[in-house]
Formats: C-alpha cells, sequence, structure tokens
C-alpha cells in the first residue's frame, strides 16, 4: 500500500512575502529619520562654527588694529559691505582707496565652498568673495557696535536684543532661513 505523502511546493507565500516588504519599509523610515537628524546636526555644527570663527575674527581684527573694520553697524556677508568686511578680514583688500589691514593678516579662517551654501564662496575667478553663507544658503549677519561702547543693541527678527561687553555678534538664519526664530545659529 501506498502512504500518501504530504507535499510542500518552495517558495513564499504572498502573506509572507508582504509581511516582510512591510518590515522593511518600517526599518527604512525609521533609518532615513534618523539620517536626516544626523544631516541636520551636521549642518548646525557646521554653520556654528563659521558664525563663531567670524565672531572671532573681528575680535582679533579689534585685538591688532584697536579698532573695528569700517563697514557700518549691520552687514549681510553676501554683497557690498559684508563683502568688503570678509576681504577686510581674510587680508584680501588689495591697494585701492583706504586700507584697513594693510599687514594683510588673515584672521578668518572658514571652510571654502564651490556653491551658494556652506561656507566661503570665491568668484570664478577666485579674486573676489560672493559671500560667506550657512548650510542652507542664507548669509551670515554681523552687528558691529561701531560706538565703540562694548554694548550692542540690535532688532533679531521682532525682538530688542541687547548684549553688554561685547563688539560683535554674529547669527545665521537656520533651517527655516527666517531671522529670529529658534533655530538661528548665533553667538550669544
Amino acid at each position: 500500500m501506498k502512504i500518501p505523502s504530504i507535499r510542500r511546493h518552495s517558495g513564499f507565500t504572498l502573506v509572507e512575502l508582504l509581511v516582510v516588504i512591510a518590515i522593511i519599509v518600517v526599518l527604512a523610515a525609521a533609518g532615513f529619520g534618523a539620517g536626516a537628524i544626523a544631516m541636520n546636526r551636521a549642518r548646525e555644527a557646521t554653520t556654528r562654527a563659521s558664525v563663531v570663527a567670524l565672531e572671532g575674527a573681528v575680535n582679533s581684527f579689534y585685538s591688532e588694529y584697536g579698532a573695528l573694520p569700517d563697514v557700518g553697524d549691520k552687514v549681510k556677508t553676501d554683497k557690498g559691505d559684508g563683502t568688503k568686511l570678509l576681504e577686510i578680514l581674510l587680508g584680501l583688500e588689495g591697494d585701492s582707496g583706504k586700507v584697513q589691514n594693510p599687514r594683510n593678516n588673515k584672521f578668518l579662517n572658514v571652510k571654502e565652498t564651490k556653491t551658494k551654501a556652506k561656507g566661503l564662496l570665491y568668484s570664478r575667478s577666485g579674486k573676489s568673495i560672493e559671500g560667506l553663507y550657512d548650510d542652507w544658503g542664507n548669509p551670515l549677519v554681523v552687528e558691529l557696535d561701531v560706538n565703540y561702547e562694548e554694548r550692542l543693541r540690535f532688532n533679531h527678527g521682532s525682538k530688542q536684543v541687547i548684549l553688554n561687553g561685547r563688539r560683535v555678534a554674529v547669527y545665521s538664519a537656520g533651517v527655516d532661513q527666517k531671522y529670529g526664530t529658534m533655530d538661528d545659529i548665533k553667538t550669544w
């Protein structure tokens, strides 16, 4: 007599495949979320380093020459007096007009970049500076105590800021790209 055998087909059932795919999707979503948080923290750290370096460069300039760079009381590091400030702090003023850093000292040391984000951007020729940007493409803002009171007063978003014992303050708009919000990266 022949005993009937139970024959099992090799392979996976549709339900088993769907369960495995669902598990992979959940794990991938968790991994991408953690990755995004880590990337944002890295951007904040890089921007914080630029903000602190710029403040330190202005203070070093003051220590060397006994005066702040003559660029006004508030500048953004992407045009006009803001790029002039960067050229002064990098010792790249050239010979035109009043030279404020005659020893051509390099006070500022920040990451250089080739795009309008994540650091110091030179022109294509490499002879001039286009700006200094945070990791989200925003220019940094520099507030200077041009009255030499060692007291800074300025508006940061909708708030009035008063900093005693300070010659300079620097800040970035942060991830939301709006100045005066909680995610701003600042030196105070």
